[in-house]
Parts: structure tokens; C-alpha cells; sequence
């Protein structure tokens, strides 16, 4: 049998995937949660062999608890789920240790099959999200910018921000700055915007 933990804030489509499993003769579902910390936990104490997470769901994310699978369990093959992925999102995903990244709209039997491939030591990505990935510029925001302008996106003020990243406030604003040129954005806002149009943030 191959062990399955299910994290998806959204209970509706968490219980459904774990009802959908429940049909296939190979596949258990050991655990379920509702977010990222819940997710780690129930990791730890079932050790799953596939752990089927959501790219956006309270922290950590789906790619954050990959990477924190990838050190908690190495054992564990992590993969993402998503409603409406970015390019960006995929590469973020793939760095972090994911080993499948799969669309929710996909056909009902498909994640299965994806689990299983996961497990066998294969990776599984979306076509359509891979043949984006190929053609989407490299980041040009460095990981600073990137951590400053994700604060920045939650409305946090540059102090706070300062603060947090251990930076001066005008190197902050700096950094925001620097964003916004690069991105070709209006403003803050705007620069948020494309980045998470993206998949960068």
C-alpha cells in the first residue's frame, strides 16, 4: 500500500481527493490537514510515502512544507496541487524538492497515477505548466527584493519590514525601489502583482 497524507485548507476538496483515493486498491490516505503546520505534524507521526499538499494554504504553503518535508522526511515524495499555477510557482516547487506538481482541473484519475509515478521515484509535471516554465524569463529580483517586496505584499510599513529582514529602513526602500524598476511596475502594488502573476512570490 502506498501511505498517503492529504493537506488542503479546503475541507470539500480534501475529502473528496480522499474519497477518490479511497477508490484505487494501492493507495491509502493515513492522514489528512487543513494546513501547513497540522500537515508537518501529522508528516512526523504516520510517515507517509506521498505527501499531496495545496500551493496555497496557511503556512507553511505548498512549496515552503515541501522543502520542510524534504528535511522532516526525505522518505516522503511531495506533490503540489494547485488550482491556478504560474510558471514561477513550478520552478519555486521543483527547487524546494516537489516531485509531482499537478492541476486541480486534472481528470479524476490522474492523481493516482501521479502518486504512484511519485513513489516509484519519477517525477510528474502539468504539460501545460512545464511548456509555460520553458518559455518564462528568469526571475530578475534577487532573494533580498524577493523577501522584501512578499512583506510588502502582505501591507506590512518598511519599518516593519526593517525589522523583520534585520535591514535599515532606507535599504528597504531601496530594495522596494529596485522592485518596482526592474518589474516595469507602477508602484509596490503593482510590482506584487506581476510577481505573483509570475509565480516569484
Amino acid at each position: 500500500m502506498i501511505r498517503v497524507l492529504l493537506a488542503d485548507d479546503e475541507e470539500l476538496i480534501r475529502q473528496a481527493l480522499a474519497a477518490l483515493l479511497g477508490l484505487e486498491g494501492d493507495i491509502e490516505v493515513v492522514a489528512q490537514a487543513g494546513e501547513g503546520r497540522a500537515a508537518l505534524e501529522a508528516a512526523r507521526a504516520h510517515r507517509p510515502d506521498v505527501a499531496v499538499v495545496d500551493l496555497e494554504m496557511p503556512p507553511p504553503g505548498g512549496i515552503e512544507l515541501a522543502a520542510e518535508l524534504g528535511r522532516a522526511l526525505p522518505s516522503c515524495a511531495v506533490v503540489i496541487l494547485t488550482g491556478h499555477g504560474r510558471p514561477g510557482h513550478l520552478r519555486r516547487a521543483l527547487d524546494a524538492g516537489a516531485r509531482g506538481f499537478l492541476a486541480k482541473g486534472a481528470p479524476g484519475g490522474a492523481l493516482a497515477d501521479v502518486i504512484r509515478r511519485v513513489r516509484a521515484g519519477a517525477r510528474y509535471v502539468d504539460p501545460a505548466l512545464a511548456a509555460d516554465a520553458l518559455t518564462l524569463p528568469p526571475c530578475p529580483l534577487t532573494a533580498r527584493e524577493l523577501e522584501t517586496l512578499r512583506l510588502a505584499g502582505y501591507g506590512s510599513p518598511v519599518t516593519v519590514i526593517a525589522r523583520r529582514t534585520h535591514l535599515a529602513p532606507g535599504t528597504v526602500r531601496n530594495h522596494l525601489s529596485a522592485c518596482v524598476q526592474k518589474l516595469g511596475a507602477l508602484d509596490r502594488a503593482d510590482a506584487v502583482r506581476i510577481a505573483r502573476e509570475a509565480g516569484w512570490l
